[in-house]
């Protein structure tokens, strides 16, 4: 079972995407979180512990884990999605565009 966490901007539409996509897989166990201080479910230390992998969707996001994380981030793999702010919760293109640029990530059956 590998924990994923998924990181946007205010956790409402991108990383709430991923989330619900990928908490369909047996083999993985999900949670997402926002960068910003009014974020739905503000990121924490915590998360960041749990997590076997960190799915941020911009470099923005990236560098804001690893400055106010970085003592607990020992040698967690790191992954940008490079998905820009452009999409509704749920949209099919998102859901598409996620499901591309994970898929090389993420273990196979």
């Amino acid at each position: 079972m590998q924990n994923i966490l998924f990181v946007c901007s205010q956790d409402r539409l991108r990383s709430p995407t991923a989330e619900q996509v990928f908490s369909q897989r047996p083999d993985l166990e999900v949670a997402s979180a926002g960068t910003n201080n009014d974020a739905e479910n503000p990121i924490t230390s915590e998360l960041i512990k749990w997590a076997d992998v960190i799915v941020v969707m911009e470099k923005m996001h990236r560098t804001k884990v690893q400055k106010r994380f970085r003592s607990s981030l020992n040698s967690k793999r790191l992954i940008c999605l490079d998905i820009a702010d452009n999409f509704a919760f749920m949209d099919p293109a998102l859901v598409a565009l996620l499901e591309k640029r994970l898929a090389p990530h993420l273990p196979t059956g």
